[in-house]
């Protein structure tokens, strides 16, 4: 079977450029919408997944699902400084972190209010989270009412400044200083003295508790402690484990949405791309004629058109993709729906985007451009030629 030149199917295309383009612009709509959506879930697994260290265990009340909902009494906590594999530092003390984590409503710039994770903690807590590092100021001191904020809330939240008070919890606090976490959760957290916290917002117990691995296998181990005693009705993960847990409600709430509105706008672009190419064999009967009577077979026309669906849809890919990569550098924040906290993250492009969002373009083009393409391949050259 001989093919009809590419170059015939792609001159079609640019005769009709302004067709071309409008039908092209829709899909580009399309997929900027299907490929935005693709990086917002890739921006929270990204976030969420780099605020844990593979080397460190968070310890939770069985059952809990979130930090906020859990609660781990001092007796229980006692007892995880005495399981195995628990880590220590060079003079001699474990590296556990006892931490108090709570909500709070503080007001932002544009004036609403929003929901900021506290997390009261020990020093050992801060060391054991090394991709954080102070931009401006100091750590908090123990016992003091002092707190260090996420560079996220600082930029979004009202006198979240250095030198600055906040009041919560009944009392005053002093922004000691900002912390940038490396786009990880941490930044859209307020970090202060476990005690304190646990003193303000009335908790009698601990949220979490968080300890360094002696080596990467001890894991099994300090889990089949716990397990043994049936005081500890607590989960052991790894940190990486746990936060990538905590993204998945949220990554597929929102790609569950992206998509709907991704389909229901693809009807529309299929639609719009049909049309353009029924019209475009309309005003080429006799062409169409003029190929079959020069020896092109049926299947070679019915390629032929569909090859001009497939550069309508494969223009509007590439426009729409493109556009979607500037989001990169944007910062945006939603609520996470597992602590109904702030959270802030990154719209992140990656080659899976780029595959499946051009793979989507090229579906709608082959969709949209099928049934004209074969209403072209089906006419017989008498007919052409009658009408042309």
């Amino acid at each position: 079977m001989r093919a009809i030149p590419l170059s015939y199917v792609m001159r079609n295309l640019w005769v009709r450029r302004v067709t071309t383009a409008l039908t092209a612009g829709g899909m580009a709509l399309v997929v900027f919408v299907f490929a935005t959506v693709l990086m917002m879930s890739e921006g929270i697994s990204e976030t969420m997944v780099a605020t844990g260290q593979p080397d460190n265990v968070v310890v939770m009340r069985k059952g809990a699902g979130t930090e906020i909902n859990s609660n781990i009494t001092r007796d229980q906590a006692n007892a995880i400084d005495t399981l195995p594999g628990v880590a220590t530092d060079n003079q001699g003390r474990k590296l556990v972190s006892r931490e108090a984590v709570a909500l709070n409503n503080l007001p932002k710039r544009d004036g609403s209010t929003a929901n900021v994770i506290m997390r009261g903690m020990s020093e050992f807590g801060i060391s054991m989270r090394p991709q954080v590092k102070l931009i401006e100021g100091r750590m908090f001191r123990p016992g003091t009412s002092e707190i260090v904020a996420g560079k996220a809330i600082a930029k979004g939240f009202a006198n979240v400044e250095v030198g600055h008070t906040l009041h919560f919890a009944g009392r005053d606090w002093t922004v000691v200083g900002i912390m940038d976490a490396d786009r990880s959760a941490f930044d859209s957290e307020v970090w202060l003295d476990a005690h304190q916290a646990m003193q303000a917002f009335r908790r009698p117990a601990y949220s979490t508790i968080l300890f360094r691995l002696s080596h990467s296998d001890a894991l099994d181990a300090a889990r089949q402690a716990v397990d043994a005693d049936p005081r500890l009705q607590l989960d052991v993960k790894r940190e990486t484990q746990f936060y990538a847990e905590q993204s998945e409600s949220m990554s597929s709430f929102i790609k569950l949405l992206g998509m709907s509105l991704s389909v229901i706008f693809s009807i529309g672009a299929i639609v719009g791309a049909m049309i353009t190419m029924f019209a475009a064999v309309a005003s080429r009967i006799g062409e169409i004629g003029t190929l079959r009577a020069l020896g092109f077979r049926r299947e070679a026309v019915l390629i032929a058109f569909l090859g001009e669906s497939l550069g309508l849809s494969l223009v509007g890919g590439l426009i729409g993709l493109g556009a979607a990569s500037l989001l990169q550098s944007v910062d945006v924040s939603t609520v996470n729906y597992a602590t109904f906290s702030e959270m802030a993250f990154r719209f992140r492009f990656t080659a899976s985007v780029a595959a499946q969002a051009m793979a989507f373009a090229l579906f709608m083009g082959v969709v949209g451009g099928f049934i004209p393409a074969w209403r072209a391949a089906r006419l017989s050259i008498i007919e052409c030629l009658r009408q042309a």
